[in-house]
C-alpha cells in the first residue's frame, strides 16, 4: 500500500518578509523551508507513519546506529518554477530508483518510487512559496535521505530506519558561476573502490572525498579529480561529480560505470542529449596519463564536470604535481555551455521537453 504524507502545518512559518530576504540571496544549502517529510520503517511492519511536519530539530540518542556505522543514503534533486508560476521536478523517478539501489547496497529498506515522489510532492506543495522566482538559476534543492534509526551497538543491518525529505532554496552551486575552474589530480586519495559503495549515494563516499578535496585546496584548486583505487591509473570522478571530455573530432568521452562511480542523473541526461548536439557519446575506461597527454596535444578540447547541484561546470586546467594542463584555450567550451544551456532550458520550461523528463508538481 502506498504511503500518504498527511500535512501537519507549521504553527509559525517564516513570514513573507523573512522568506523574501532568503530568496534574494539563498546561497547553497544554507536555509531550509518550513516543512519536511518523515516516515518510519521497522523490520516487522515496513514503512508507516508518513507525514509532513514542521522542519525542526530531531532528537537522537548517542547510541543511534547511524552515528557509528554510517548506514545512510541520500538523494539530491531540484524543483524549478516556470514562467507560468507552475513548479516542476526533473526526472524524479531516476532519483527514486537510484535511492532504491543505494539503499539495497547499504542494507537499508528501499522506499518505493511512488512513495519517494509523493513525499517530495507533499513537501514542495506545502512550501511552494519557497520555490524561487525570477529566472536565473535559483531553485528549490531537495534532499531525501534514509538513516538507520535505533539505539544499538552491533554490526548488522538496522531493524528500524527513518526517512526524511527536507528542502533548501538555493542559488548556483559555484559562486564563480560558469567560469571554468582548476582540478587537482589526486594520486594519493581515492573516494571509492571496486566492490565498495562508490555507485551508491551515501555519506561515506563524500566523507572519503574530503581529504582529497583539502589536498586540492592546498594546491590552489577548488576541485579534485579522483582516480581508481586499485592502480591510480583510471579517471573516475570529479569530487562529487561525473566527468566528461570533448575531443576535436566530436566525441564525448566519460568513464564507464564500474561499480565505483556514481551513476549520475545529469550524466545520464547528457549522454542522451549528446547526439542532439552533434557529439558521439563514448563510455570507456580513461587512463589519466593518456587523458593529460591528449589535453596537451590539443586532441581534448573541452572538459567539464556535471551533477544536479552544479549542472555543468567547465574545467580550465588540471594540475598534476608541478605540471599544469590547460584544456583548450582555458575558457568554457562551446559544447559544454550548449549542453548546460539546454539542460537548464528544459528544467525551467524555456524549451520543449521532448524527452518527457519533467514532472509537474503544482
Amino acid at each position: 500500500m502506498s504511503l500518504s504524507f498527511d500535512v501537519h502545518p507549521h504553527p509559525s512559518p517564516a513570514s513573507a518578509e523573512e522568506r523574501a530576504v532568503v530568496l534574494a540571496a539563498p546561497g547553497f544549502g544554507q536555509h531550509f523551508t518550513d516543512h519536511m517529510a518523515v516516515a518510519t520503517w521497522t523490520v516487522e511492519g515496513g514503512w508507516s507513519d508518513a507525514k509532513v511536519v514542521p522542519y525542526g530539530v530531531e532528537q537522537f540518542a548517542p547510541a543511534s546506529a547511524v552515528f557509528h556505522y554510517a548506514q545512510e543514503v541520500f538523494e539530491g534533486l531540484k524543483a524549478y518554477r516556470h514562467a507560468d508560476d507552475s513548479v516542476w521536478l526533473f526526472r524524479p523517478e531516476a532519483n527514486a530508483q537510484r535511492m532504491i539501489d543505494s539503499a539495497e547496497r547499504l542494507a537499508l529498506p528501499p522506499l518505493p518510487v511512488e512513495d519517494f515522489i509523493a513525499s517530495i510532492e507533499a513537501v514542495v506543495k506545502a512550501d511552494a512559496a519557497w520555490v524561487p522566482t525570477g529566472g536565473g538559476e535559483d531553485s528549490l534543492y531537495i534532499r531525501p535521505f534514509t538513516i538507520a534509526h535505533e539505539d544499538f551497538l552491533g554490526v548488522r543491518a538496522a531493524h528500524t530506519a527513518r526517512y526524511y525529505c527536507i528542502a533548501s532554496p538555493s542559488g548556483p552551486y559555484f559562486s564563480s558561476g560558469v567560469e571554468p575552474v582548476d582540478f587537482w589530480v589526486s594520486r594519493r586519495f581515492t573516494r571509492a573502490a571496486a566492490g565498495g559503495t562508490g555507485s551508491a549515494k551515501c555519506g561515506g563516499n563524500y566523507a572519503a572525498s574530503l581529504a582529497g578535496q583539502e589536498e586540492a585546496y592546498a594546491h590552489g584548486c577548488p576541485q579534485v579529480l579522483f582516480l581508481d583505487a586499485a592502480e591510480f591509473r583510471y579517471v573516475e570522478e570529479f569530487g562529487g561529480m561525473n566527468c566528461f571530455f570533448v575531443t576535436g573530432d566530436g566525441q564525448l568521452h566519460t568513464p564507464a560505470l564500474s561499480g565505483s562511480i556514481l551513476p549520475g542523473v545529469t550524466r545520464r541526461s547528457i549522454l542522451e542529449l549528446a547526439r542532439d548536439k552533434g557529439l558521439e557519446p563514448v563510455e570507456e575506461r580513461i587512463e589519466v596519463d593518456d587523458m593529460l597527454a591528449r589535453i596537451r596535444s590539443g586532441e581534448i578540447v573541452e572538459a567539464f564536470a556535471c551533477g544536479t547541484a552544479a549542472v555543468v561546470a567547465s574545467v580550465r586546467a588540471f594540475k598534476d604535481g608541478d605540471e599544469e594542463y590547460v584544456v583548450g584555450d582555458g575558457t568554457s567550451g562551446p559544447h559544454s555551455m550548449e549542453i548546460r544551456k539546454t539542460l537548464l532550458d528544459i528544467q525551467y520550461g524555456r524549451i520543449e521537453d521532448t524527452h518527457g523528463w519533467m514532472h509537474k508538481v503544482c
